[in-house]
């Protein structure tokens, strides 16, 4: 977004210092202390930024930011600018800013991927002492994950909402196979040996496979203009959704995969996002 010349200004200085644990102020009481790079895993590529407020925090959510990138690109600092417009709309939630271990063509996503959600997830209850309930947040790749997370493997339900960016929901969607790199899902995203079922690689890597009456409430934000998770995923995870009841909204934005972070589409989804979780303590 527009006007991050403070912010900038702010990391330019906490460059400076060089310390590991800093503090960044973002105005309206929103302050927080930041601990970054740090490893969560003994992989080079289980690092997290996060992010505590320095007020009292009372209602202990964490909101887990997942980066896009195909599973095998990208990395946390993708969505730093977003983390900051996010902490001035809530700041008394903790944030934790993911990299996870990317896939190639010799090392398949899944697990791996969802694992390292499970596994920032266990470093943090250890370090700050704490027993969160988690807002899953992530972009293309990273809303795939926070669904299938949250859909399939939250076995203690600790996941309280996701917030999924054009995130693929159905891998089996034949306007998703145009996708350009729809081999690669094919072959290298999910481990076959952690199929133990007859289910198919791309049933069991679809989170509207798993979705269920107790699935974590969900809000999805999808590009009208999109050519690489196509607009028919907020459909098909729409019916899902509502096949179980579970609670959820859904919103289109004028634009391409990379539509969302416009000022005003991103506006929009901060907007969305402090509503649907007001919503949610509410029930």
């Amino acid at each position: 977004m527009k006007n991050h010349l403070l912010i900038f200004a702010g990391l330019v200085i906490l460059t400076f210092l060089g310390c590991r644990q800093k503090k960044i102020d973002l105005g309206k009481d929103a302050s927080f202390k930041i601990e970054k790079d740090i490893a969560y895993g003994e992989d080079k590529e289980q690092i997290m930024d996060i992010y505590i407020p320095e007020s009292p925090v009372k209602d202990k959510d964490v909101f887990i930011i997942i980066h896009g990138g195909g599973w095998r690109g990208g990395n946390r600092s993708q969505l730093t600018s977003f983390t900051f417009d996010l902490m001035k709309k809530f700041p008394k939630k903790i944030f934790v800013n993911l990299d996870y271990r990317l896939a190639s063509a010799t090392r398949f996503a899944l697990p791996d991927q969802t694992d390292d959600i499970q596994n920032a997830m266990s470093y943090l209850e250890k370090k700050l002492k704490i027993s969160p309930r988690y807002i899953l947040l992530g972009n293309s790749a990273g809303g795939h994950l926070s669904m299938l997370y949250a859909y399939k493997f939250d076995k203690d339900k600790k996941v309280k909402a996701v917030i999924n960016i054009v995130g693929p929901a159905d891998l089996n969607d034949p306007e998703f196979k145009n996708y350009d790199d729809y081999t690669f899902v094919e072959k290298h995203l999910i481990d076959p040996k952690t199929v133990k079922t007859k289910i198919t690689l791309m049933n069991f890597g679809s989170p509207v496979h798993w979705v269920n009456k107790n699935s974590a409430p969900t809000l999805s934000y999808y590009g009208i203009n999109d050519q690489v998770v196509p607009l028919s995923q907020k459909k098909v995870l729409d019916s899902a959704l509502n096949k179980n009841n579970v609670y959820h909204e859904s919103y289109e934005f004028n634009g391409d995969h990379l539509g969302w972070e416009k000022d005003s589409n991103a506006e929009f989804l901060i907007r969305k996002t402090d509503e649907f979780l007001q919503n949610i303590d509410k029930k």
